[in-house]
């Protein structure tokens, strides 16, 4: 068992062992008054006791979950808690779509108007803000009362916002992404979840050939796409390789598997529903839920959309597995693609200390377990996920977590942005072919040549 595997097996199997104990956009801000319905967070002491009122200090959260569905049942809850309980602060919560939050974010850190609060993906999209010194160094406050506060946390959740031994951001859920299928479509053509590569083609071919769409998906924003990416480049590409040239500095991105990566990317293809590109992430998930294709590609956090829309649970109607393994492997085959965010406070923020406060409440123990049992997100606090708040879909794909060797962070967020913004495109014109693997990854390389000189000279 590699040296990675054992942590996140170790800290992985720690909250699930404990379950056991006893038992795509818009904006919003949102008022102070608690929300109408719904369950109601439970109370707790970390929220410290309630301040004399006075002058109010308005403390700004942006994050990325508008839909009502996420951000009423958990996040308007939890806020009009606190600010009950600390009723001098005013929490301003912005919530802005998974694509515009990029580049709102972009644009705010240059500006002098940041949240005190913003959301962050883990891997390089959190290290261009440690680089840039935008990112409050949040070390002194997690190891505090003896590590009280970083000791709550798997590590496979803190790791990922760390760099040169200190951390600057504060997970707040674990996202693997693993293939759902209807159990019904493959028992009727006698198939079973693959295992391999050469297995999912075979599925796949006899779907097509029996006229079943084989996998729902939209890549009408190109992140969806880099997630199989992100699955087959850890397959294909030696792990020593692979870090090498996702940094910065050192990047060159020359070795075969990266054009094997996007063949095997471009060979699935045929086996994708018509004008993909076309077609948003969403809209891919509800035709799955309709019941006429038979696989789509999925975070953890959507399996609770998934499970509603069949009316059905896991062990009914639909079942899940990990990216399959290549035959040729190179790289790493027992990785989940997927990974942490979550949290980071703005180095301008002149209320660091009521920043720090409000994120130790909302990953208490007893929040994260609100936030298992309101959205069936996987919480990185030790403990959280267990059986008595999580539904039997999430406990199992944390155990397929846990069995992992790693994760490997989502391709878009894991390199420099510049990279991306070349590579991602790029998997859309795989698709309309118009474009080899063998030229996008000329593209890339020729931009990773630009950007290992902007590094050498100190302008990234």
């Amino acid at each position: 068992m590699s040296k990675s595997r054992k942590i996140v097996s170790l800290l992985l199997a720690s909250a699930l062992a404990l379950s056991f104990v006893g038992c795509g956009s818009g904006s919003n801000t949102t008022s102070s008054a608690a929300p109408e319905g719904g369950d109601s967070a439970p109370a707790s002491s970390d929220a410290g006791e309630a301040t004399p009122t006075g002058d109010k200090v308005q403390l700004k959260l942006l994050h990325k979950w508008p839909d009502p569905e996420t951000k009423g049942p958990f996040f308007d809850v939890v806020i009009a808690n606190y600010e009950e309980a600390n009723p001098n602060i005013d929490i301003v919560d912005e919530a802005v779509g998974d694509e515009p939050i990029k580049d709102k974010l972009r644009v705010l850190m240059g500006s002098n108007d940041r949240p005190d609060i913003f959301f962050s993906w883990s891997g390089e999209f959190a290290n261009k803000f440690i680089a840039a010194n935008a990112a409050y160094d949040l070390t002194p406050a997690l190891e505090e009362n003896d590590s009280e506060w970083k000791n709550s946390f798997m590590s496979a959740g803190l790791e990922p916002f760390a760099k040169d031994g200190k951390n600057y951001g504060i997970p707040l859920r674990i996202d693997p992404k693993y293939m759902i299928y209807h159990k019904s479509i493959f028992d009727q053509y006698g198939l079973t979840a693959p295992t391999t590569w050469d297995e999912f083609m075979n599925v796949c071919k006899t779907l097509k050939d029996n006229g079943v769409t084989p996998i729902s998906f939209g890549d009408q924003y190109p992140w969806a796409a880099c997630h199989y990416i992100t699955g087959l480049n850890q397959q294909c590409v030696p792990q020593d390789v692979r870090m090498k040239d996702y940094t910065a500095e050192t990047g060159e991105f020359t070795d075969p598997g990266y054009v094997t990566a996007l063949q095997l990317f471009a060979d699935l293809g045929p086996y994708f529903n018509e004008f993909p590109n076309s077609k948003s992430h969403d809209q891919a998930r509800q035709t799955w839920a309709a019941g006429t294709e038979a696989m789509f590609y999925a975070e953890i956090e959507e399996f609770k959309q998934c499970d509603e829309a069949n009316q059905t649970g896991l062990n009914d109607e639909w079942g899940f597995f990990p990216l399959p393994t290549v035959t040729d492997l190179k790289g790493e085959a027992n990785y989940i693609t997927g990974a942490p965010d979550g949290f980071m406070v703005s180095s301008t923020s002149t209320i660091p200390e009521e920043a720090i406060k409000f994120l130790k409440y909302i990953t208490n123990m007893e929040n994260q377990e609100f936030m298992v049992k309101t959205l069936a997100w996987p919480s990185p606090v030790i403990g959280a996920t267990n059986e008595s708040v999580a539904p039997t879909y999430i406990m199992e794909g944390m155990k397929r977590l846990e069995e992992a060797d790693g994760m490997a962070l989502w391709l878009d967020t894991d390199i420099n942005a510049k990279i991306s913004d070349v590579w991602l495109p790029g998997l859309q014109e795989i698709l309309n072919g118009t474009i080899t693997p063998e030229e996008l990854m000329k593209k890339v390389q020729e931009m990773a040549a630009e950007v290992k000189g902007l590094a050498e000279a100190g302008q990234l």
